[in-house]
């Protein structure tokens, strides 16, 4: 079986057998994958740190066409979410991210639009700015939904619960980068309104309830 090397973001991984790992991972060229981490829970591995979630990898793997699960070889990192663990709400914000991307992407479907929202949003949460979690997780919301084919047009849609501010900053998310929006004080109150609405649309989606928006709401 001739190794890939694959550009990857890791979404989840989960304990199996003794020393193993099972691991979701979404690569720029493939779509989103299951492989196996042979003796990846053992201290000492070839993996490190690199299977933390989100975490930025050249992965190698292998994949038998008779197999669903490839067999992970190695990983080279290359961008780690660690510098974000010190925050507990941007901690949170990486679950939902891990989560949402976990449930709304198809396998073995490339979607390079769905990869760059993904590293766009990760470089946001790292710039610092005051506020950036909520910018983030809130303009990552509207994309994945729109990118995923289910985002109405807000401008039109009847919804009471949608005020009209967050429908305008929708519509300026959808039309520029994040680093180029107008500048607002951002907290968790901000567009909460349109986040709850791209969450239900979301998991109507999925027909399953996310368990992360919650303990942001909370925070």
């Amino acid at each position: 079986m001739p190794a890939r090397v694959s550009e990857t973001y890791v979404l989840r991984t989960y304990p199996f057998r003794e020393a193993d790992l099972i691991v979701s991972f979404f690569t720029r060229d493939l779509g989103k994958l299951r492989g196996v981490a042979y003796r990846a829970r053992k201290l000492k591995n070839s993996f490190g740190s690199g299977l933390e979630r989100l975490s930025l990898l050249n992965l190698s793997y292998s994949q038998q066409e008779t197999r669903e699960l490839v067999s992970l070889n190695s990983c080279e990192l290359l961008q780690s979410q660690f510098g974000l663990l010190g925050s507990f709400e941007a901690s949170l914000a990486l679950d939902y991210v891990a989560e949402v991307s976990e449930q709304l992407l198809p396998p073995n479907e490339p979607n390079e639009r769905f990869f760059r929202l993904m590293a766009t949003i990760l470089d946001h949460m790292h710039s610092g700015a005051p506020g950036a979690i909520w910018s983030a997780i809130t303009y990552f919301s509207l994309w994945a939904t729109r990118l995923s084919g289910f985002l109405p047009d807000l401008a039109t849609y009847p919804d009471r619960a949608l005020c009209a501010a967050s429908r305008d900053m929708a519509c300026g998310m959808l039309r520029s980068h994040i680093s180029d929006l107008p500048e607002v004080v951002w907290n968790k109150d901000t567009a909460l309104d349109l986040r709850r609405f791209l969450i239900q649309r979301m998991e109507e989606h999925v027909e399953r309830r996310f368990h992360t928006p919650a303990l942001l709401e909370g925070l």
